[in-house]
């Protein structure tokens, strides 16, 4: 009997935006795919219902995998694909394995040679990044800077300093509730000509991405709101 594949399926980054940023195969892999690792059930199911109102939701495994959860790949996960069933790694937002859990699993489907299929869709980090006229062919995901305001300071520094030095640009993520906290230590540790860009809501309706210039920032009046957002730092590209 042929292995089942692991598909890695793209959620929407933005509510109500299925019909703009779902493609085709990621609708058919929901479609016939009845076994899931996600990192949220309820959500999942909802995400689901959105795609096929028709699907048999109780005919479908879960498996939860995240924060807080961990799955026994062995058990859980290496059955189903030696049977020959295709499982499918379902995310919160955008890209599974991303800025979000997934990648121990892929990598153990390598290790037993098992074919993963990733799907195109929605990625914030990436579609700030073409939006923020910042160096895109060198660019580092940092995650979360840190909260403490003297290490968070620290770490913009060394930020700039790769700007500098490497011409790499600079991408990061806070929570939304501290969005504003991040943007005001940003203007005020960062040299006044570095290039910071804020991206919110991306794909939605009120998708706003700007870049400016520290200074230029610090004379515009701007209340970013509890929303996902995108932070880049990089210096203006050269032509």
């Amino acid at each position: 009997m042929n292995k089942g594949n692991l598909y890695l399926i793209p959620t929407v980054i933005g509510d109500g935006t299925q019909k703009e940023t779902l493609t085709s195969p990621i609708i058919k892999a929901v479609q016939k795919i009845n076994i899931f690792i996600v990192e949220n059930i309820r959500t999942t199911r909802r995400y689901i219902r959105i795609i096929d109102k028709e699907k048999d939701i109780d005919n479908i495994t879960f498996y939860c995998f995240g924060k807080h959860n961990n799955i026994d790949l062995e058990k859980d996960f290496l059955p189903h694909i030696l049977r020959g069933q295709d499982v499918g790694i379902i995310s919160e937002s955008g890209l599974p394995c991303v800025a979000d859990p997934g990648s121990k699993i892929v990598a153990y489907a390598h290790d037993f040679d098992i074919k993963v299929i990733p799907l195109v869709g929605p990625s914030s980090i990436l579609l700030a990044l073409m939006a923020s006229g910042l160096n895109g062919q060198k660019f580092t995901f940092n995650g979360y800077l840190p909260i403490d305001k003297s290490e968070r300071k620290k770490s913009i520094r060394r930020l700039e300093e790769k700007i500098s030095r490497e011409d790499q640009t600079q991408i990061f993520i806070e929570t939304p509730y501290r969005n504003n906290q991040l943007f005001e230590a940003l203007i005020n540790t960062c040299s006044k000509y570095t290039k910071i860009c804020i991206a919110t809501d991306i794909t939605t309706i009120n998708e706003n991405i700007k870049t400016k210039t520290a200074i230029e920032w610090k004379n515009t009046k701007v209340i970013i709101p509890k929303k996902p957002t995108i932070f880049i730092l990089g210096k203006q590209v050269k032509f």
